[in-house]
């Protein structure tokens, strides 16, 4: 009886951990241009560290991103809007560097200027990648 109940409490509370980690899981929608490739690597790295990723294609980049607020010294290929926030995120920014904004309700996005080697999608990090928060301040390295 007693190893029925201790096995129902375990059950009980690995749900409960599974349901806190889908709960954890954020979803981002991705504006691209239909003709651009590294985009959806980036998408993909997103996907492998946890994030939801829909992808929508435009071939109008420069509308999202002003929709947005992207400061145009910022841009690059893609542009990304984190669904429960608004946040934007720029760009190559590697996972990290979201959730980093994530924990940062009052960073409006932030960016991986230009399309950098060292960043995802693009190809291996190393490190120095540095991305910036909307205002142009260092955000992170990665």
């Amino acid at each position: 009886m007693k190893m029925t109940l201790l096995a129902l409490a375990l059950w009980a509370i690995a749900g409960a951990g599974a349901q806190a980690a889908v709960a954890a899981t954020h979803s981002i929608t991705m504006h691209q241009d239909p003709n651009c490739g590294c985009c959806s690597g980036w998408a993909q790295h997103m996907r492998d560290n946890g994030f939801e990723v829909k992808v929508v294609l435009t071939d109008d980049m420069y509308r999202v991103k002003q929709q947005r607020g992207v400061p145009m010294a910022l841009a690059s290929c893609h542009t990304a809007r984190v669904d429960a926030t608004g946040q934007i995120v720029e760009g190559h920014v590697p996972a990290n560097a979201v959730r980093k904004m994530l924990l940062a309700p009052e960073v409006k996005g932030v960016a991986a200027p230009g399309m950098p080697v060292n960043s995802p999608g693009m190809g291996p990090m190393d490190g120095n990648l540095i991305t910036v928060d909307f205002d142009g301040r260092p955000f992170s390295r990665d």
